[in-house]
């Protein structure tokens, strides 16, 4: 894509982004594990934000899409701080809208820098979702885990195996948000399916009963998948992007 940009991290990372100018609040799109800034909810919302006259970003993680570096490689830290540097780019509170793992990562941004974040949006939010796939590992991935440093999992949206390493669940320990407190003091928005094979539906109910603050809503949508990007579903979470920045505006 010739309108892709790229920054570089502290740390020398390679991160590809496309920014789109506007007023604000701004959109900021954060996408899920081993997904990439071309995906159809980053590119509709996109389109929406630029129908609003409204800033946007989005951008792809470091092993991810068109950044540098190998996914294997990668944990929720070194993403989390992609997050933050891609965040940089923007002035003024954001909107997040944060899909999958890009729900966890936008919870990261809104503990760390509040004063950042105008409203969030999550679809089908995964916080802490290493802590999960290690507790379904069986006895013999456990093993595997610790003696080789890594386990193959089937993707259902690959045929490529998605890699989870010993260092991403040890790291991604460090990066819990449901095991501390955590405010968002701005309108929050938690959209999910309830035929999620990946994130259940428990996960969300954890999440709007752990998280506090004024303006948290969640809403089930019957028989939405993981993916979340039929046109219905994809209107939903522009909607609720419409809420948040209306309310974030008051």
């Amino acid at each position: 894509m010739s309108d892709v940009q790229h920054l570089v991290t502290n740390t020398g990372r390679r991160i590809a982004y496309h920014q789109c100018a506007g007023q604000g609040p701004g959109v900021v799109f954060l996408g899920g594990l081993r997904s990439d800034m071309t995906g159809s909810k980053a590119i509709y919302l996109q389109n929406w934000a630029q129908s609003q006259g409204r800033a946007f970003l989005r951008f792809d993680y470091s092993g991810h899409g068109q950044s540098s570096g190998h996914f294997q490689d990668g944990a929720i830290g070194d993403w989390f701080a992609d997050a933050q540097a891609a965040l940089a780019l923007t002035t003024g509170p954001q909107i997040l809208v944060g899909s999958s793992m890009g729900g966890w990562i936008a919870l990261l941004l809104a503990r760390a820098m509040p004063e950042r974040i105008a409203g969030l949006v999550c679809v089908a939010a995964a916080p802490d979702f290493t802590q999960d796939i290690w507790a379904r590992f069986d006895e013999n991935q456990q093993k595997l885990l610790k003696d080789t440093g890594q386990v193959a999992l089937k993707s259902d949206y690959s045929d490529v195996p998605t890699i989870i390493t010993r260092r991403m669940i040890d790291d991604g320990r460090s990066h819990l948000v449901l095991r501390s407190p955590l405010h968002l003091p701005f309108p929050a928005r938690l959209l999910q399916g309830t035929a999620d094979p990946d994130v259940p539906p428990s996960v969300a109910i954890t999440l709007l009963n752990h998280a506090t603050g004024p303006d948290i809503q969640l809403t089930l949508v019957k028989g939405a998948d993981h993916r979340f990007s039929t046109p219905d579903c994809l209107a939903m979470i522009a909607t609720a992007v419409a809420d948040v920045t209306q309310r974030a505006s008051r």
